[in-house]
């Protein structure tokens, strides 16, 4: 099997696992993609290649739920986030290979474990919310912890529509950002085009589990196993 070849095989199985934590507990997409992809490919074609296919994965979800978001707080949270993008940027281009990955393992480990422990953001601060977010999307790819944290108080289908909205309109321009910057090559394409296969059967077997089981008997799992990748990616990136 080519390098190329593998690196396909392996975006379409991590984005189709990446497709079912987004449709069970509304959010993790990036965070089970981008720890798994550097296994392949560098740090940053992960991070802008996650970003590009969480496009397409929320953008589909979000016009699917459209009457259960919430236009204001998309709003709110869209607009902070792009506010706090410039700074994610930064962060990509200053940061060499093994300072990246480390900044998003540990980014990823404090997130996780925020959720689990259920912190929640009211509404006066969904503008923090939505400035951190912005932030660690250009820099990590990661923007769903903060958003999580800010919405998981609502009724379930308001929860995942409005979080999908919010993804999608930052995702936009956080890949329009990419391109201008020159982020944009031929392994991100491959990737994020092999990544646009895996999401349609990934988001089918989500979405079954999310109409079936509670997200709350899930969740405990996902979260587990989003600690052991971080934590193995932690210790490659200063071992």
């Amino acid at each position: 099997m080519t390098d190329l070849l593998l690196v396909a095989v392996v975006a379409a199985g991590v984005f189709m696992l990446a497709a079912i934590a987004q449709a069970v507990t509304g959010f993790g997409s990036a965070l089970v993609a981008v720890p798994l992809l550097t296994l392949v490919v560098h740090p940053v074609t992960a991070v802008v290649a996650a970003t590009a296919v969480s496009l397409v994965l929320t953008t589909g979800a979000a016009w699917r739920e459209r009457d259960h978001l919430d236009a204001g707080t998309v709003r709110i949270l869209t607009v902070a986030g792009i506010v706090g993008m410039p700074l994610g940027l930064v962060l990509l281009a200053v940061a060499d290979e093994s300072s990246l990955q480390g900044w998003i393992a540990g980014s990823m480990l404090v997130m996780v474990v925020l959720v689990a422990a259920g912190a929640r953001i009211g509404s006066r601060g969904l503008p923090v919310a939505g400035l951190v977010s912005g932030a660690l999307l250009t820099s990590t790819g990661m923007n769903g912890p903060p958003l999580v944290m800010a919405l998981m108080d609502r009724e379930p289908r308001r929860y995942r529509a409005t979080l999908q909205a919010v993804f999608a309109a930052q995702d936009v321009v956080a890949v329009a950002a990419f391109a201008v910057l020159g982020y944009v090559d031929g392994r991100v394409a491959l990737v994020s085009a092999a990544g646009v296969v895996g999401i349609p059967l990934g988001w089918r077997l989500g979405d079954a589990v999310f109409h079936r089981i509670p997200a709350a008997r899930l969740r405990p799992l996902v979260v587990g196993g989003l600690v052991l990748t971080a934590t193995s990616m932690l210790i490659t990136a200063y071992s």
